[in-house]
């Protein structure tokens, strides 16, 4: 433990691990396992850190509530002044349920319903960023039978490799976001005909878990010359959305700061007068949380040993559904020799596993931490195999704060019917 783990506030205590100033046996003792944990100094510092890196430049930092939508989390940055991408109306709910300001909410998302638009409209949102020109068909109709009209961006997608996961690639030309970049002049030339509709940006979005500033400069660089060529065309815009992606280390990663990776956006948009948005999720709250869990069984094995934990695929999916690598370490490690587990959960798959081939002192009952959980855990979390999910705190130096109860097997129940 005298390496730096991913979690900046999680130390080593004479109780075992302690995230700011709180135990986790502690959380454990009072709240139960499994249990999302998350950091507010973390938080806060690396919402901080973008705000910094961005100095005097007329900017929004529009959090991506997708990574996590636990109110608490949400209130979070609504008290630290950011704004929100959602990408459903039940996202932009919760956003207003935390507190946050509608004016700074920007709607992404392929499949916008006209419920969706309308609550939209009626709340008054920042912006919506359109992907495609049946949908800004569909918002002119909405707007119109509204009275309103509709702020817009086009998501355009500048087909440059992001060199990520294929899962969380979004700006090539075979995914199916945004607009093609040899379209997108043409459907801002449309929108500019349009009764109802007022252009207001434009949006660019490479992809998840960036590693390097590269790709989304050169991304960057494309749409500034389609920013020039609509302003020769009289089409002029108020902000340009840069989007988020900026990766977080889970292993041995070397993501770069904030600073570092904005530093060449920053350049190549000097002395612009549009403001710059970026939308920010994993690099926010990925290594603000983690996922506390007990051991239920050591299982040796013949070829592999199994910790089986009270945690499963259910409660975090990013390693069964992306081969995705999460640090598992002991609350309190014991001076026993180390041996090499697999980390699974109880659900009837054999892709149930938090972490393969992992080094642990334990005994059966101890606690586990998965660390760089905050983001993409509760948010795709399921309830398979009737299983409750898990609860969650926020830590706030020495307290501890409810945020989400603990699912009950009422909570699952409730709503359905069985058939006389």
């Amino acid at each position: 433990m005298t390496t730096a783990l991913p979690v900046p506030t999680l130390t080593t205590g004479s109780a075992g691990l302690t995230l700011e100033g709180v135990a986790l046996c502690e959380i454990a003792e009072r709240f139960g396992t499994p249990t999302y944990v998350y950091s507010r100094a973390a938080l806060t510092s690396a919402f901080n850190a973008y705000q910094q890196a961005l100095g005097l430049r007329k900017s929004l930092v529009c959090y991506a509530v997708k990574a996590n939508s636990s109110l608490g989390i949400l209130s979070v940055f609504a008290k630290l002044g950011a704004g929100f991408d959602v990408v459903s109306g039940g996202e932009l709910a919760r956003v207003l349920a935390a507190g946050g300001d509608p004016g700074k909410v920007i709607f992404s998302g392929v499949g916008k319903s006209v419920a969706e638009m309308r609550y939209a409209l009626e709340t008054g949102i920042g912006c919506f960023n359109v992907e495609s020109a049946a949908e800004l068909d569909r918002l002119q109709e909405v707007a119109a039978q509204m009275g309103k009209r509709a702020p817009i961006a086009f998501r355009v997608n500048p087909d440059v490799n992001p060199n990520t996961h294929p899962y969380i690639s979004t700006g090539l030309r075979g995914n199916k976001f945004g607009v093609a970049f040899t379209e997108a002049l043409d459907l801002y030339r449309r929108a500019a005909r349009l009764s109802h509709i007022e252009i207001s940006g434009i949006d660019c979005h490479i992809g998840s878990q960036l590693l390097d500033p590269a790709p989304m400069t050169e991304a960057a660089e494309k749409i500034l010359g389609l920013v020039d060529q609509l302003a020769s065309e009289g089409i002029t815009l108020d902000h340009i959305d840069l989007g988020g992606g900026l990766g977080i280390r889970y292993r041995d990663e070397e993501p770069p700061t904030p600073t570092d990776y904005l530093k060449p956006l920053l350049a190549c948009f000097a002395g612009r007068e549009e403001a710059l948005c970026f939308e920010p999720g994993r690099s926010l709250v990925g290594n603000a949380g983690l996922l506390l869990t007990r051991i239920e069984y050591l299982k040796p094995g013949v070829e592999k040993n199994f910790a089986i934990i009270d945690a499963a695929m259910n409660d975090l999916a990013r390693p069964a559904l992306y081969d995705a690598y999460h640090e598992i370490v002991a609350v309190a490690p014991r001076e026993l020799p180390a041996t090499r587990y697999e980390v699974v959960g109880p659900i009837c798959e054999s892709g149930d596993f938090l972490g393969h081939d992992r080094h642990l002192s334990v005994a059966t009952g101890d606690l586990l931490a998965i660390l760089s959980a905050g983001a993409y855990g509760m948010t795709m979390s399921s309830n398979y195999n009737t299983r409750p999910r898990a609860a969650e705190v926020l830590v706030d130096g020495t307290e501890t704060i409810l945020i989400r109860e603990r699912e009950t097997l009422e909570h699952l129940l409730k709503g359905e019917r069985p058939l006389p």
